[in-house]
């Protein structure tokens, strides 16, 4: 009869096992889920639900079988920590296994052994509902309560908008204020473009009136006349003077 002996062999030595089952129980304490084969995942069960019972007792004795156990100082930290909120609810049961299959090199039974989702995140996901409908409760109250309030929310909303449509309205007239201007400056521009050619014109045509001979009036003759006596008349007075001493010489 095998009478106190718990536990599974594994076909393993009592040093080898126990060395096995306390590095599977702290992967799963820190990762929330490993993946072994069947026979393990049952083993391991127990190891997990005997920490997380002297997680949830809590004092030092407690925190020192849990480290002789398990090989990281952080992962007991953290199992302490959290055991009151995430598992205080529930009295055993702290993990599941869930069958994967068969492995394909030698065909054994897999399985998947994580523990129980946290508590603390089902409170605050039904919170969030509850606030949800809560919410639209009473807004349904509300509205049910006071309907003046309701009829006064509506009047101010019927107030504020004529006023965005003015602003809409004074919006479009300053557009189109602004689009006058555009046009006008543009038409200044057209202006002054087409006036630089009426005024090179003028210009050009003054140019041509400044150009042609002026027109021959009586007396042009006259000055031109005088003009070249003035021009000739150095040369008569030479003329006249050796006339002169012609004259002498022959009395």
């Amino acid at each position: 009869m095998r009478h106190r002996k718990a536990g599974l062999k594994l076909n393993r030595t009592p040093s080898h096992r126990h060395a096995m089952f306390r590095n599977m129980v702290t992967s799963l304490l820190k990762h929330d889920r490993i993946r072994t084969t069947g026979a393990r995942a049952k083993e391991i069960r127990r190891w997990a639900d005997h920490l997380i019972t002297l997680a949830k007792r809590g004092d030092l004795h407690a925190r020192r079988q849990a480290l002789a156990i398990v090989r990281e100082k952080e992962v007991v930290h953290k199992l302490f920590e959290q055991a009151d909120e995430r598992f205080g609810a529930v009295s055993g049961g702290y993990t599941r296994v869930i069958k994967l299959g068969k492995r394909p090199g030698d065909a054994a039974s897999m399985s998947l052994v994580e523990l129980i989702a946290l508590e603390s995140t089902k409170k605050k996901k039904a919170k969030k509902k509850k606030t949800k409908t809560e919410g639209k409760q009473k807004k349904k109250a509300a509205d049910k309560k006071t309907p003046a309030a309701a009829e006064t929310v509506k009047a101010d909303a019927k107030e504020k908008a004529p006023v965005k449509k003015k602003d809409k309205s004074t919006d479009k007239k300053e557009v189109t204020d602004v689009e006058a201007k555009k046009t006008a400056v543009k038409g200044t521009a057209a202006k002054a473009k087409d006036e630089p050619s009426k005024v090179e014109t003028k210009s050009a045509a003054e140019d041509t009136k400044k150009d042609k001979p002026a027109k021959k009036t009586k007396s042009a003759p006259k000055e031109q006349a005088v003009k070249a006596e003035k021009k000739d008349a150095p040369d008569g007075a030479k003329k006249k003077t050796p006339a002169k001493k012609t004259v002498k010489d022959e009395k």
